[in-house]
């Protein structure tokens, strides 16, 4: 069941923010995208973004009168304030920190305040994030407690009464594989596994069982694992 709410989806490209994108469609009436240039190395997702959009309309007709504006944001600042294997063309490695380096360091928590900057100016009450602490790198941003600060500290700044949404914050990639089959069957698995981009290197070279990618990277393997957990269980 809808409600009149609209919602600003987080929405990168890949598999977990396509994911988060559905969700949004089948409850609010009114759903928006927005997406971030911010210097990433797989720059590739910002070309399957457009494309992916125009097949979710064309695909599922009981969203498409929802699907309204995409936001292209130029954060390329973040590339310019630090130095990381997703910005720059480094091994990826754990550092002493216990991180991965693919760790970029307040890009969630930019990316939530300028999508609650448009949200306001855009007259949206919810933002939906593929933020998730079930499989995950590590990284803090991505954490329950971060969001649950972070809407607080938006609402109480802008004096508004937005709601951040995390569908997939208790979740694994499993999990979110099922999700998608359960918002929009076959037809959505088969289109995150082949028009969504993840891989952190950007590669699109050959098409495996779970997506494009090179398979070894975190985000790779997380989501191949996931696929293959997800296709045992059916």
């Amino acid at each position: 069941m809808t409600t009149p709410s609209g919602a600003l989806v987080l929405f990168s490209g890949g598999q977990d923010s396509t994911t988060c994108l559905a969700w949004a469609l089948s409850r609010y009436d009114r759903v928006e995208t927005i997406g971030f240039d911010y210097g990433q190395r797989h720059a590739i997702e910002l070309t399957v973004r457009p494309l992916l959009l125009q097949k979710l309309r064309a695909q599922f007709p009981q969203w498409a009168g929802k699907l309204g504006e995409d936001h292209m944001i130029d954060l390329s600042l973040i590339s310019k304030i630090s130095a990381t294997a997703m910005t720059e063309n480094v091994e990826i490695v754990m550092q002493e920190n216990g991180l991965p380096n693919t760790f970029v360091p307040g890009r969630n928590l930019m990316f939530m305040t300028v999508a609650a900057a448009v949200a306001y100016r855009r007259e949206l009450n919810v933002l939906v994030g593929g933020m998730c602490e079930t499989d995950f790198s590590g990284y803090p941003d991505c954490r329950d407690d971060t969001m649950k600060a972070l809407q607080v500290a938006l609402n109480l700044g802008m004096a508004t009464h937005l709601k951040l949404e995390t569908p997939l914050m208790w979740i694994d990639k499993a999990a979110t594989w099922k999700l998608a089959q359960e918002l929009g069957g076959t037809a959505l698995v088969d289109l995150i596994r082949a028009d969504t981009h993840t891989c952190y290197l950007g590669e699109r070279g050959a098409l495996h069982d779970w997506g494009y990618g090179c398979g070894t990277c975190p985000a790779c393997a997380l989501r191949a694992r996931g696929y293959q957990q997800f296709k045992d269980a059916i």
